[in-house]
């Protein structure tokens, strides 16, 4: 269940939720209210439509593979996209028959890249089961991270709309989107995981869109908040342009991604601010780092790599992400780390 307020505001663990669940757990008395709530049904299909059919160009030149996931999706790929994509698990199932419906989980989107390998598509897209987030495979059937599509977008907000200001993005991001979208005039928000707090972060700031490494996107355009389909919308729109220059979504990424990234790894402990205390006061007195945050756990940058450790919310685990100038420094902090928390903390 998502829960929001007024003006798309949503609700979260530090916003409302939290208190709901103290309440709860307290056994405290439900007291009925003195006035009682509605339920006012209303069909905004069309409206939503009119609004996202407003950004669509171009796309007859590309070919597009498209995973529904079974989602809610299917109620919209249809009218937006038309007959276009080779299209698969269009119907809408909660049960989910086909595949979890979560794109972060590769074994999820092992179908789409079959799909796009099969039809030579210029474009796989995978939606989640509330197509609030969407993912995205390039013609070579290889999974991009989604944290790089932020700089993809900067093609449409920043270049052909000419804007400039404030893009979100959450602690665990790759360097090279800042770096990608400097020249266009893009300045980099680091914020907390979650989409409270993003979405929250993004009106704050009155940033131009942001992106997070779950693939959520959020857009100015869009109430400060997240819209797979609209994501899906713009993106395709870039690759559409970029194609017609010469350039592959591939050779799209290869201009952006320049990192090695170890993507999240996930340490089970008890003492999770021991050691994450541990694993920082580590490296920081071990060399000299250029950027310290610790909003959401810690990120710590130094001039050839970074990391970012922080705890679960609702697991006993600890979740890390290293990103270096190559693989075998990657692989040296990453084995340091592992060794850090097996054994001093019993890791597993």
């Amino acid at each position: 269940m998502k829960v929001s307020r007024e003006n798309a505001l949503p609700v979260g663990l530090d916003t409302g939720l939290g208190q709901i669940r103290d309440w709860i757990e307290s056994g405290r008395e439900c007291v009925p209210a003195a006035v009682k709530g509605q339920v006012h049904p209303m069909d905004i299909k069309a409206d939503y439509l009119a609004f996202l059919l407003k950004y669509k160009e171009d796309w007859s030149a590309l070919k597009i593979a498209m995973d529904v996931s079974n989602g809610m999706a299917s109620l919209f790929v249809r009218d937006i996209f038309g007959d276009q994509p080779a299209y698969i698990y269009e119907e809408m199932d909660g049960s989910f028959p086909n595949h979890e419906p979560n794109p972060l989980v590769q074994k999820n989107v092992e179908d789409l890249k079959k799909l796009v390998a099969q039809t030579k598509a210029d474009i796989g897209v995978i939606f989640d089961g509330d197509a609030d987030r969407v993912m995205f495979v390039d013609e070579n059937s290889r999974f991009i991270s989604p944290d790089l599509m932020i700089a993809v977008l900067g093609h449409y907000f920043l270049e052909e709309r000419g804007e400039k200001g404030y893009i979100h993005q959450d602690i665990r991001s790759s360097k090279a989107v800042g770096e990608y979208l400097a020249p266009m005039g893009g300045v980099m928000n680091t914020w907390r995981v979650g989409r409270a707090y993003a979405a929250l972060k993004l009106r704050e700031i009155d940033g131009v869109y942001g992106g997070e490494l779950a693939g959520h996107y959020y857009f100015r355009d869009f109430f400060y908040s997240d819209s797979g389909l609209l994501a899906a919308i713009l993106i395709i729109n870039v690759v559409a342009k970029m194609k017609a220059q010469g350039v592959s979504l591939s050779q799209l990424i290869g201009r952006i991604e320049k990192y090695q990234n170890s993507g999240e790894i996930n340490f089970r402990l008890e003492d999770k601010k021991g050691a994450m205390d541990a694993v920082r006061d580590y490296f920081m007195q071990a060399e000299k780092s250029t950027a310290y945050m610790d909003f959401d756990g810690y990120r710590v940058e130094f001039p050839d790599w970074w990391f970012n450790i922080r705890p679960s919310n609702t697991e006993p685990y600890l979740r890390f992400l290293c990103e270096a100038t190559t693989k075998e420094l990657l692989d040296e902090k990453v084995a340091k780390v592992r060794e850090i928390l097996t054994t001093r903390f019993g890791a597993e």
